[in-house]
């Protein structure tokens, strides 16, 4: 069984800047590793988390360049993206802020 790599420092990097910008400040991220279901089964996948009060906010890494993402605010509140998977992180990461932001507003 081939496991997905971790998020990478230029990975990293990338959702650092992107929140800076949103944000206008550094927002703590952090690593994680979650069970998701994928079209093979259920599979480890690695996981970066951060919170904005009052949202949850995940993306996960679900194969080399594959990602996938969600919102929360809290067990009864979900929210995904309408994509079910990004070939970008950078599009990732932007089209989760934009869903939020208006679902926010």
């Amino acid at each position: 069984m081939q496991t997905i790599p971790d998020f990478d420092g230029s990975e990293i990097w990338a959702i650092h800047t992107t929140l800076k910008e949103r944000y206008g400040r550094d927002i703590e991220v952090q690593l994680a590793d979650s069970e998701v279901k994928l079209n093979t089964g259920n599979k480890w996948c690695p996981t970066v988390y951060w919170y904005v009060d009052p949202t949850h906010f995940v993306i996960f890494k679900t194969a080399l360049g594959r990602y996938r993402c969600q919102f929360f605010y809290n067990e009864d509140e979900q929210f995904g993206t309408g994509v079910e998977e990004f070939g970008s992180l950078g599009e990732c990461i932007v089209t989760l802020l934009q869903v939020e932001a208006k679902h926010k507003a």
